[in-house]
């Protein structure tokens, strides 16, 4: 409580700037938008996001004290607390609502409407935010000097460094236009073949890499560690299980699959063996390291719980002060009450009373756990897919056991998974922009709004974002493999009494137990078994350059200036591919990308394409070096 009553933020209490502007919301909300469909195109592809806080942050300074020449540093925050949601939110949609169109796409139910994700994404983001406002003054105030919140202190320290703004600003855009021009050549007009691999005659193992720069950016910010695990996953299953599936069963049908496994490999090569049996067996290891990480989470869920409790006893006292100030009591509680009714009551949402009963009481439990894992241990390392695989579990065998069975009890068995899934999301996101702003000194009330708004753009976009992403090129296709929604989809299927490859399930559920007897993170390795190895492969060229970032003879301080430079620019290709993947998208909807595709007009062998596509690989790599590590700075001049 001393720390707390010490503790002096940057901007005092007593003084009053803008925070609420129209530039503020039309800034924040166009990030959120931006950003949340970035997100969301990133995690159907890759089965992982990254935050958007840091990016959002360093734009909005860009333009607010740069380009306006206004000095409101909380004006900035208020954009990034916006533009953040949406990102947030995406996470938590896409690794759930894509599996209802999978189940359309079987003919096991109609495909869902817009107005349903709609809803269902802006219910939960809406509750993951009035959910946090109770426990802000226990978890930000009373447990600050405890709490880090890594991502929430980093934010608060970009946006102080607010005198390097513009530079900042210019490396995130561009990262998102060079990452833009990537895009568009070897998707758009198909230059160069966008993955390229090695095959060795008389092996049927297959590795290679893609040449994205989204892809390359998540390895370089996630860092050489996680990248590592993921693409070692990527070798055992490419390099080791596929090659003993084709040894052992080349003469054999085996289910799920419809044709002998040796006429399998012959027409559809390594990929078809990964698609039909590869992918359960990854699928049994995800849900498996979901759980595992949650079960070793447990005692440290219930203290968080129980602490946080607790300390909401003295929720009223926080004072009268301007950086004290939260939403009304009266209206959070009635805004989860109205909130809960419309989960019941909304046609559009398949959630009977019993659902919504269960949404409030896991919806406030991870709300409360993901607000304050988020401060210990950083919203990369908070275990969501872990509470929402418990969460659909316990769900579905709910729903089964009290006769809401079938497609209806699949359909609401999600949209609970899908609800739970974003209030995690979105309590994580929440606490760590309040902490960023307990640390400036910004008024909670508005930053709360500021989330809401935030909600409300982002669940309005994603709707449609899911729909012309699925239009165009449809969710679990090579293109958009949604590994976590199809995770989702074979949870309740089993658990309805599907018909899913047990044994492969189960495969996947050992070996998880046995990477964690090892001492080895299973998330990270079972995504890199569930996802092909090319993608693994890029994955781990981005960690290979952060690896070798982190380990320059430099001076500290220049070290750490190169590695954030990276990080910012990193976050700009991720946005800008993600941009240009959406336009790709319409422009597939449209029947127009047919017309942009010059791959049949280049008189170049099939040598010649691969080696195109490494020369557009280097450059990626050679553009982050040149924002990073021989970007001129003040310095240096």
């Amino acid at each position: 409580m001393n720390e707390k009553n010490q503790f002096k933020p940057y901007i005092p209490a007593e003084k009053v700037t803008p925070e609420i502007t129209v530039t503020s919301i039309i800034m924040g909300v166009l990030l959120a938008v931006v950003f949340g469909a970035a997100n969301a195109y990133l995690g159907l592809r890759v089965g992982m996001t990254v935050s958007a806080s840091i990016p959002a942050a360093v734009i909005a300074m860009g333009v607010i004290r740069v380009i306006m020449r206004k000095n409101s540093i909380l004006e900035s925050n208020f954009v990034q607390t916006v533009g953040s949601a949406g990102e947030s939110l995406a996470a938590g949609a896409i690794f759930t609502l894509p599996a209802l169109f999978l189940w359309a796409a079987e003919g096991k139910m109609d495909k869902p409407g817009i107005v349903e994700i709609t809803l269902i994404a802006l219910l939960g983001g809406l509750l993951g935010v009035f959910f946090m406002v109770p426990l802000r003054n226990a978890l930000i105030v009373k447990e600050h000097g405890i709490l880090p919140y890594p991502e929430g202190t980093a934010c608060a320290e970009v946006l102080l460094a607010g005198e390097e703004g513009g530079a900042n600003a210019s490396t995130v855009f561009a990262g998102m236009g060079f990452a833009a021009a990537f895009k568009f050549i070897i998707d758009g007009l198909k230059a160069v073949p966008s993955e390229v691999s090695l095959r060795v005659k008389g092996y049927a193992g297959e590795i290679g890499t893609q040449i994205y720069p989204a892809v390359f950016s998540v390895g370089y910010i996630c860092g050489p560690r996680i990248s590592s695990y993921m693409f070692a996953g990527g070798v055992f299953s490419w390099l080791v299980m596929i090659p003993v599936i084709v040894f052992f069963g080349e003469q054999l049908t085996l289910y799920p699959g419809t044709v002998p496994i040796g006429q399998m490999f012959a027409e559809g090569g390594a990929s078809a063996i990964w698609s039909s049996y590869i992918r359960y067996i990854g699928a049994g290891a995800l849900a498996a390291g979901g759980i595992i990480s949650l079960i070793k989470s447990l005692p440290l869920i219930v203290r968080t719980f129980r602490d946080a409790m607790k300390s909401m006893k003295g929720v009223g006292a926080a004072g009268n002060a301007r950086t004290a100030q939260d939403l009304s009591m009266k209206i959070v509680l009635l805004s989860i009450a109205v909130c809960t009714v419309l989960v019941w009551l909304v046609p559009a949402i398949p959630v009977t009373l019993l659902g919504a009963i269960i949404v409030v009481i896991f919806g406030f439990f991870f709300a409360t756990v993901s607000s304050r894992m988020v401060g210990l241990v950083g919203s990369s390392n908070n275990p969501v897919s872990g509470m929402a695989i418990a969460t659909l579990l316990i769900a579905t065998i709910i729903l089964k056991v009290t006769g809401d069975g079938g497609v209806h009890g699949m359909q609401g068995a999600i949209a609970i998974g899908s609800i739970i899934c974003i209030v995690a999301a979105i309590a994580g996101d929440t606490s760590q922009d309040l902490k960023t702003g307990y640390l400036l000194g910004a008024t909670p009330k508005k930053q709360q709004i500021g989330e809401v708004i935030g909600v409300v753009a982002s669940a309005l976009a994603i709707g449609g974002t899911l729909y012309l992403l699925d239009t165009a090129w449809g969710f679990g296709s090579k293109e958009l493999g949604a590994p976590q929604a199809t995770l989702m989809k074979m949870i309740i299927e089993g658990v309805m009494g599907g018909n899913l490859p047990w044994t492969l399930v189960f495969i996947g559920v050992f070996m998880a137990i046995i990477i964690e007897i090892l001492g080895i993170p299973v998330l990270p390795f079972a995504i890199g078994v569930y996802l092909p190895v090319q993608l693994n492969a890029c994955i781990m060229v981005g960690g290979l350059v952060r690896l070798v970032f982190d380990k320059m003879k430099k001076e500290e301080e220049e070290k750490k200036r190169i590695i954030s430079d990276g990080i910012l620019f990193c976050s700009g290709m991720i946005a800008g591919e993600g941009l240009v993947g959406i336009l790709l998208a319409l422009l597939a909807v449209g029947g127009i990308d047919g017309m942009l595709d010059i791959s049949g007009k280049l008189p170049l062998s099939e040598a010649a394409f691969n080696v195109a596509s490494i020369i557009v690989f280097i450059l990626i790599i050679l553009s982050v070096l040149k924002f990073s590590v021989w970007k001129k700075t003040k310095k240096s001049e």
